[in-house]
């Protein structure tokens, strides 16, 4: 068993493990300004991500978003609807967690009582 661990161990040393990507940190405000800008004057998104570092991808997302935001996208949500959204799920998941303490601090006053 201990040369197959040694062999598996080589094995695994002698291959590139794939790990996670780190996160990084969001583009600036500004840049992505200036992406939506330059789509918004002709220039593609492939171009712009071989000449920046954002992806193709990346770059029609912003364009999508910025053009909900303005309204001349009405296929999903703009910008502050998705922070209120996101902010009513925080404060959803908040009030199930006060809710399950009020019930177990409940039960046991009344486990209190009865003895």
């Amino acid at each position: 068993m201990e040369l197959t661990r040694f062999l598996d161990t080589a094995y695994l040393e002698s291959k590139e493990v794939p790990t996670m990507h780190k996160h990084r940190m969001p583009y600036a405000a500004a840049f992505r300004q200036q992406m939506i800008d330059l789509v918004h004057a002709g220039r593609t998104p492939e171009d712009l991500a071989k000449e920046f570092e954002p992806t193709a991808q990346t770059i029609y997302n912003w364009v999508a978003q910025a053009d909900r935001d303005t309204g001349k996208r009405h296929d999903g949500l703009t910008t502050a609807e998705r922070e209120e959204l996101t902010r009513l799920r925080r404060k959803v998941k908040q009030l199930e967690v006060e809710k399950e303490i009020l019930a177990k601090a409940a039960a046991w006053c009344v486990s209190r009582t009865q003895a």
